[in-house]
């Protein structure tokens, strides 16, 4: 058998472990690839990098006009409300200047139809009408038996007679008590927050305060609000 000889071996050798070479076609093919992924990633940077621009100068004008579209809105509610009862219509008008949120809220409710069938479950005479939902003692009662152990209160021009108001503690709450003042009475600013008063039907809010009670203030036969109609002008 004839040998190889060892130079011919190196030169084989060589041919086996030489470097593949790649084809011209798959290099441009990778740069192109590489260049469209840079191309990709810069497009998504900047689409978000706008959107978050946007977004900051949406919110630096909702900050900016935050207070003029609450005055607005405040001009938005209803100016008055016509409180239709057993007894009569008793026409409100809406203080919106000086209890914007209450008058927000109480206009919310009568919107949802909280009011209809509301009763009103505590009269006082010469005092105040309170409504609402709640079964619990009301808080004229509470008031009235303070009333006679401190007659020398002060009386406050807010709450005269015919006066629309609702307490301090429910004011943040679901519910809402509602009030008709009947006379001037002692200042109550710190749990009575008024919100309007009776420009119509006076002679109503007298006739419900008419009606016989028993020792808790309580009317012996139901009488309340049928509903509640929210105009802008009279």
């Amino acid at each position: 058998m004839a040998r190889i000889k060892p130079q011919a071996l190196l030169q084989q050798s060589k041919r086996k472990k030489g470097p593949t070479r790649i084809c011209l076609t798959t290099v441009l093919t990778c740069k192109l690839v590489v260049i469209l992924i840079v191309l990709s990633l810069y497009a998504t940077y900047k689409h978000w990098y706008r959107r978050s621009s946007d977004e900051l100068r949406l919110d630096l004008h909702n900050f900016e006009h935050s207070e003029a579209f609450g005055e607005s809105k405040k001009y938005n509610l209803p100016s008055y409300a016509i409180l239709n009862t057993a007894k009569g219509s008793i026409t409100m008008e809406l203080d919106k200047d000086a209890s914007p949120d209450v008058v927000g809220k109480f206009v919310e409710l009568c919107q949802k139809g909280y009011f209809k069938t509301m009763p009103f479950h505590h009269v006082i005479k010469n005092y105040v009408i309170q409504g609402g939902h709640s079964q619990r003692i009301g808080a004229a009662e509470d008031w009235i038996l303070k009333r006679k152990s401190h007659s020398q209160l002060a009386i406050s021009p807010k709450h005269e007679a015919f006066m629309i108001g609702t307490t301090v503690a429910n004011s943040d709450d679901k519910g809402f008590e509602l009030f008709i003042t009947t006379a001037p009475i002692p200042d109550l600013s710190d749990k009575l927050l008024v919100f309007g008063r009776v420009i119509k039907g006076e002679d109503v809010v007298q006739e419900i305060e008419e009606v016989d009670t028993d020792e808790h203030y309580r009317p012996k036969s139901p009488v309340g609000i049928i509903d509640v109609t929210l105009k802008q002008e009279l």
